[in-house]
């Protein structure tokens, strides 16, 4: 799964947009005081984590897109 069908997958599951953020992909505006998020790292992987109170909270590391995409669906899902 890449970020694309990571957001439709959510679309489909009727999860509000607000709760998310999958980075070049859907970011929402205005920016929700609180979500999870999937985005790249700054070695190369992938995170997936939460944004709280304008503080970022990385949850995991991912090896690939594939694993990121897929935690954030487990999350919430």
């Amino acid at each position: 799964m890449d970020r694309h069908a990571l957001h439709a997958a959510l679309v489909e599951a009727g999860i509000p947009g607000g709760y998310y953020r999958i980075e070049g992909v859907h970011e929402p505006v205005p920016t929700p005081p609180d979500f999870l998020f999937v985005r790249r790292a700054a070695d190369g992987g992938w995170e997936t984590g939460a944004y709280e109170r304008g503080l970022d909270e990385v949850l995991a590391h991912h090896p690939d897109e594939a694993a990121a995409c897929a935690h954030l669906l487990r999350l919430l899902v």
